[in-house]
């Protein structure tokens, strides 16, 4: 096999990992962006009380907000997430 050969196969195979790569990224993404929008919508309040419920919460909210903004904007783009200025509203309101 000569060099230029092996490389060719070197070349491929790398091509191969990149895209497998770019694929699990992209469903990462939509987990991540998933989990997001899951954190984003739970109230405080209707979380069942069971200690190992709210600790889950409290670590996948602490993982999401250790996340670049940039790839935290990519992961709710691509599970299509707006951002819904009445609802904040609603939470940002003192209630009664």
């Amino acid at each position: 096999m000569t060099v230029h050969a092996l490389n060719n196969d070197e070349v491929r195979l790398l091509r191969e990992e990149v895209e497998l790569l770019m694929a699990e990224r992209q469903t990462l993404l939509q987990v991540t962006g998933a989990a997001a929008v899951l954190v984003a919508n739970l109230d405080e309040e209707t979380l069942p009380p069971d200690q190992d419920t709210i600790d889950a919460a409290e670590v996948l909210a602490e993982c999401l907000n250790a996340l670049p903004d940039e790839t935290l904007k990519d992961a709710l783009d691509s599970v299509a997430a707006e951002f819904d200025p009445e609802a904040q509203a609603r939470e940002d309101r003192p209630s009664a």
